[in-house]
């Protein structure tokens, strides 16, 4: 008698460990390295920051084998690498120009591993959040148009995105996106027969309803609303782009990216000639070295041409000449330091997180949990190509930060909960069906 005995998937979780630790491993090796080339010694807090980074990193690891134990190995191990190498330049800049920016970035990396970890453990199953679509939708709204409020709302740097009571300043739009997301992912789901199916076609495009264009305008108007509110040129690109492309992953019509196309165009030449400060991002980004409204855009130019192709070294270079190097600019500071070969290595790293976010909305088994994992996947590809296209010329300046690595605490955190949503639906998406069906009764 032939005895059938089936075998248990492998997790993953034993490379996600090795990896970790290899990742933890470069940050240290990078950390000494500024050390070394800035004092000549080895840093005298090496050893707290490396069992800092460690016990992080094991923590939220012990977590995933506890709560989500299929999900994606790779996504854990890249985030850790970005944010520690963040982390070691933003300390690099603070060496150079006297301040403690790091110290602050330290401890807003614990929380937001925190949070992050908190998410994966409540959320059990990513499809409870489809019960609060419209919930999240005024949550998300209200979050973007807090920082408009006359008391609370703070202008920085020429942008209106900050909120502050007391001595605690948040950006608030930072959480909205997620919970835009959320919500583009559930009406999406509910929609999507009546975008994708009904319309006539025109020129070899299937166009909409008049009625089914509702959405899309009023996503248009809404980031008009933030670029006039809040001067704010990167949110509202990410935010009108996110759901465009949401929208195209829902009804696979290629229609909306021509309908989105040509409203952002519109939306940017009507922004262009109506508001200076617009008007002052396009005269940087068509004339940077001749203007003479700033020369930050000239300062990081140059500072990436001097890294050359395999940058100065970490800690040889002069990244602090650029404003805003350790936010805005930090890319620039890396591309000084470790060149175009370094830029490459950064880059290779953002696109397999992308990847493997894309990869969690394919492997998803039901259509709120692919909309919701494309769309978070696609904001971090978006934001990394905006951020990148403007200290390149690519596109005007917008003032985004790079997901992960750029000092500021809402960022970081927003992007530590949305790699804590994809290792969520990714375990969904890779844990067999019989303990999947087990888990979930257990969860009722």
């Amino acid at each position: 008698m032939t005895t059938v005995t089936s075998v248990r998937p492998r997790t993953g979780r034993m490379t996600e460990l090795v990896l970790l630790l290899f990742a933890v491993g470069i940050v240290v090796l990078a950390y000494v390295n500024v050390g070394v080339a800035t004092s000549g010694q080895l840093p005298t807090d090496l050893l707290t920051h490396t069992l800092g980074l460690l016990v992080t990193a094991l923590a939220f690891h012990v977590v995933l084998r506890w709560r989500a134990s299929y999900a994606d190995p790779l996504l854990l191990p890249i985030a850790t690498l970005l944010n520690g190498l963040g982390l070691v330049m933003i300390h690099r800049i603070d060496l150079a120009q006297g301040t403690a920016v790091a110290s602050r970035q330290l401890v807003w990396s614990a929380l937001a591993v925190l949070a992050a970890a908190v998410v994966v453990a409540v959320v059990r199953d990513h499809r409870i959040l489809r019960r609060y679509t419209f919930l999240a939708m005024a949550a998300g709204i209200v979050l973007m148009l807090l920082p408009m409020l006359p008391v609370i709302g703070e202008e920085q740097y020429g942008s209106r995105l900050w909120i502050s009571i007391g001595a605690f300043s948040f950006q608030p739009g930072e959480l909205a996106k997620i919970l835009l997301a959320v919500f583009f992912a559930g009406y999406l789901v509910q929609t999507r027969d009546a975008l994708s199916l009904v319309g006539k076609r025109f020129l070899g495009l299937q166009l909409p309803r008049g009625r089914d264009l509702g959405p899309i305008l009023a996503a248009w108007l809404l980031s008009l609303l933030i670029l006039v509110g809040q001067r704010d040129l990167g949110s509202s690109l990410l935010f009108f782009g996110l759901f465009v492309a949401m929208l195209y992953v829902a009804t696979e019509r290629v229609s909306w990216i021509v309908i989105g196309l040509g409203l952002f165009l519109g939306g940017a030449y009507l922004a262009w000639r109506m508001f200076s400060h617009v008007q002052t991002r396009v005269t940087l980004w068509l004339d940077p070295f001749s203007s003479d409204v700033s020369d930050q855009v000239a300062r990081g130019l140059m500072g990436m041409a001097h890294g050359g192709l395999l940058g100065t070294g970490l800690g040889r270079g002069y990244p602090q000449e650029t404003y805003l190097a350790n936010s805005d600019y930090i890319f620039a500071s890396f591309a000084e330091e470790l060149g175009l070969v370094g830029v490459f290595a950064l880059l290779l790293l953002y696109a397999l997180l992308v990847e493997r976010g894309l990869r969690t909305g394919i492997g998803a088994r039901e259509g709120f949990g692919k909309l919701l994992a494309a769309g978070l996947a696609f904001s971090i590809g978006l934001q990394c190509f905006v951020v990148l296209g403007g200290i390149t010329r690519v596109i005007p300046l917008t003032g985004l930060t790079t997901p992960f690595m750029s000092a500021g605490g809402s960022s970081l955190l927003a992007n530590w909960i949305i790699l804590a949503l994809l290792l969520r639906i990714s375990d969904h998406a890779r844990r067999p069906v019989p303990e999947r069906a087990t888990e979930e009764v257990a969860a009722a």
